[in-house]
């Protein structure tokens, strides 16, 4: 049963769906408030003004590569002295030496992602201009912007990235009689580093580019005018004269090669097929382009809607209206479920089969030096970015990070033998395309964390699919490389005291934060709490699988004697959980990351039924930093959303759910690093809280609404995904659950926690009732469900 059938079961009585939109009055020039449209490999951001409309380029492959062949230095034989310092105490001197001479390069950064250039339309509007809008229909991923010129004819434009073709597709029109008159060109910003070329030829237009160390790339358009004709620029542009046009339709195609011998021809090569395969799968034919666009567009995106009511008087506003109105303490819900909506269409827009994974801002950047680089940061934000990969029903949209892991492999294993003369795999801080395991950033880079942080994802996979094939071959073999380092990098403390004898990682950090006494930017230490906690989940799901797979029993003994011997989690003198194995005080209270509380979201060592004294601690963790305005950054404040969610704190969740809204977000919602940086982590994180706050599933319970918050009385999720093989819906009325539907991929018993307050009254399989069976606390029952054939569940209240 498809996910769409499976919600029909759910009652039909209820408001009709609107179309989930962002929508502005007013036209922009500024890039990170633009309308962002993507397939996962090509990325096209629209903005502009009438008169010269812009749709800014990207190919999520095109970076530069001058640091690609850069090889690690052996740096293993220095380890040893550099923990004898720490362990005396020396922790400055320590530290200093551990960022010299343990690999880290000089040069800050990696190879940056790049701008693939801009296409211009510039076609007279004469003014005043009138009943402007742009809109982005998240539905069907296009874009349309409308206004009436000064002399009554209405334009419009229409653009989209075609899922189904490959390409790029504008399309322009004008009524009442009158004719597109103007320009269009392909154009990029001036780079002394990169050659380019630009030429038009009867019927395309096409602009070329090599960096100097031998990657180039080719953006290629095909324009064709209805009523009306199209001449080459004649100054040797990439460009056409559009005159007497009823409608101009526009095709491009984007890519990149890297060789020594004129790699822009190779690209040019595959611009030339990527558009003779579009054409010639719909003749150019753009309703049978858009048709097969929003087709395959809406297999993802209807996977998982959330219904929430709009406030009165909103719902009509432009997005950035609403926005304001939230921020002056309008209540919004249906703001807060397009918001859903939108992390999950920038999911879909920047990551697919096939490609990289999502960058520091996704797969759209008109920088030739971007922020950070635009790169891969491993500390959290490009895990954050996947974070709402499986709950939110884009479970194929996680399958570019699985394979920039598995890239960066083979460097990470010589990068650990070479760096700290460890068996395994060392990941590093940062990563670009070319998948290298280099430091390089001078003070930040000394934290072993990545590969740990990242195999998360594999099991995380595993625990939501329940895909034996991918366990087998891609978890479970990344899970032992990653455990095969800690065994050989972890160290018997020998100082006396408290954790004499006990298994520590030296040097260590808690990403990116430090503590009094010690180093800047970022302090070094032995023992951050971070690294126990990847450690005590990487060795605990490796006894799992090897349990599930059948494998290694007679290693199991091994893992759990490390398991056993890695320091506990300690609270420290204000009641919080520490971030290292000493209670230092910090420096920054209110330090943006979160690292230490890592075993409470994403991952789940810490809980409130099965350790209540650590998650009280947690809290506390939490509590102190946003006391001291901690979470100003808005990925730093999404993951403020899914702490309170763990912590059954709805109201909570959705207070910072609403300033990350109304505080680190562009008028088309893109989320923003201070001061004004667009840094797309923030809305994945926002949307993965969001699904941590209806459903979550972690320590094989399934948990209804734990953390629903009274600003959301009412209100319908429809097709998220739970841990164990499961499909979910919900329907909630005054706060209490109404009816619920979960679907299975597999035969079993699943756990489920109803909403606090209430019990499980019912539970049907079409019209066979199934038992409900009790299971210990707080209402929880088994259910007995079969593969593909959903549950109906209906609710009453708890008995006192």
């Amino acid at each position: 049963m498809t996910p769409l059938l499976l919600c029909a079961t759910m009652s039909a009585a209820r408001p009709a769906a609107r179309v989930p939109t962002i929508w502005l009055d007013r036209p922009t020039t500024e890039f990170i408030s633009g309308l962002p449209l993507g397939n996962g490999t090509l990325g096209a951001m629209v903005l502009g003004e009438p008169g010269a409309e812009r749709i800014a380029l990207n190919h999520s492959w095109l970076w530069r590569g001058r640091k690609r062949h850069r090889v690690n230095p052996k740096t293993a034989q220095n380890l040893p002295g550099i923990r004898a310092l720490f362990f005396e105490g020396r922790i400055r001197e320590a530290s200093e030496r551990a960022n010299r001479d343990l690999g880290t390069f000089p040069d800050t950064g990696v190879d940056p992602y790049q701008p693939a250039g801009d296409l211009w339309l510039r076609l007279k509007a004469p003014g005043p201009i009138t009943a402007y809008r742009r809109e982005l229909d998240l539905s069907t991923g296009i874009v349309r912007v409308s206004f009436t010129a000064g002399d009554g004819a209405r334009h419009t434009r229409e653009a989209f990235v075609s899922r189904a073709d490959g390409v790029v597709v504008i399309r322009a029109t004008v009524g009442g009689g009158a004719r597109l008159e103007g320009e269009v060109e392909l154009s990029r910003r001036a780079d002394p580093e990169c050659a380019l070329t630009t030429r038009a030829t009867a019927s395309r237009m096409r602009l070329q580019g090599r960096f100097e160390e031998g990657i180039g790339f080719c953006t290629e358009a095909e324009p064709r005018a209805d009523h009306g004709s199209l001449q080459p620029l004649a100054d040797g542009r990439a460009g056409f004269a559009v005159s007497g046009a009823s409608s101009l339709t526009i095709l491009v195609a984007i890519a990149e090669a890297e060789s020594t011998h004129s790699p822009e021809e190779q690209a040019a090569a595959r611009t030339g097929r990527a558009l003779a395969e579009a054409l010639s799968r719909t003749a150019g034919d753009v309703r049978r382009l858009r048709d097969r666009h929003a087709a395959a567009h809406r297999r993802l995106f209807d996977r998982c809607r959330l219904r929430l009511p709009d406030a009165p008087g909103t719902a009509d506003l432009p997005t950035d209206q609403r926005v304001a109105r939230m921020k002056a303490g309008v209540p919004d819900p249906g703001l807060q479920a397009l918001y859903f909506a939108y992390g999950r269409y920038l999911l879909m827009a920047s990551s697919a089969p096939g490609g990289l994974p999502a960058n520091l801002q996704g797969i759209w950047n008109e920088d030739l030096r971007p922020p950070w680089d635009a790169d891969f940061h491993h500390d959290v934000n490009l895990p954050m970015n996947y974070w709402p990969a499986e709950p939110a029903n884009l479970s194929e949209c996680h399958e570019p990070l699985f394979d920039h892991v598995e890239r960066l492999m083979g460097e990470g294993r010589t990068a650990a033998r070479d760096l700290y003369g460890c068996g395994g795999v060392y990941l590093p801080l940062v990563s670009d395309r070319w998948a290298k395991a280099y430091k390089s950033q001078g003070g930040w880079s000394e934290w072993t964390g990545a590969a740990a942080w990242l195999a998360q994802h594999f099991w995380t996979r595993w625990e939501y699919t329940r895909d034996q094939e991918f366990l087998h071959r891609r978890a479970y073999p990344l899970l032992k490389e990653v455990a095969r380092f800690y065994k050989d990098y972890l160290v018997e403390d020998p100082r006396p005291g408290q954790w004499h004898g006990r298994l520590v990682t030296v040097p260590s950090q808690s990403p990116e934060n430090r503590f009094v006494g010690g180093i800047e930017p970022v302090s070094l230490c032995v023992g951050a709490t971070m690294d126990f906690e990847l450690i005590h989940e990487v060795f605990s799901h490796m006894l799992e699988a090897s349990q599930e797979l059948d494998v290694d029993a007679a290693q199991r003994a091994e893992w759990k004697r490390i398991l056993e011997r890695i320091p506990p989690l300690q609270v420290g003198r204000h009641g919080q959980l520490q971030e290292w194995l000493e209670d230092y005080e910090e420096v920054e209270p209110g330090h943006r990351h979160f690292s230490h509380l890592y075993a409470l979201f994403p991952g789940d060592q810490i809980t409130l039924e099965e350790t209540p004294a650590l998650a009280r601690a947690a809290r506390k963790s939490l509590e102190r930093r946003l006391a001291h305005s901690g979470g100003h950054t808005g990925w730093s404040r999404s993951w403020v959303v899914g702490f309170w969610a763990r912590l059954a704190e709805g109201d909570l969740a959705e207070e910072h759910l609403r300033h990350l809204i109304t505080d680190f977000a562009t008028v088309s919602l893109l989320d923003l690093h201070p001061p004004r940086i667009f840094q797309i982590d923030g809305n994945f994180g926002g949307t993965a809280g969001i699904a941590e706050m209806l459903l979550q599933s972690h320590r094989g319970v399934v948990r209804l609404l734990p953390a629903l918050p009274s600003a959301w009385p009412e209100g319908e999720v429809r097709g998220l995904r739970a841990r164990g093989g499961y499909e979910v819906s919900i329907r909630w009325e005054g706060g209490r659950a109404v009816e619920a539907t979960v679907r299975a991929t597999r035969a079993g018993p699943c756990r489920l926690r109803p909403p606090a307050g209430q019990a499980i009254a019912s539970a049907r399989e079409a019209s066979r009732p199934v038992p409900v069976r009790l299971a210990g606390t707080r209402e929880e029952a088994f259910i007995d469900l079969r593969p593909g054939r959903p549950i109906a569940l209906t609710f009453r209240p708890a008995a006192p």
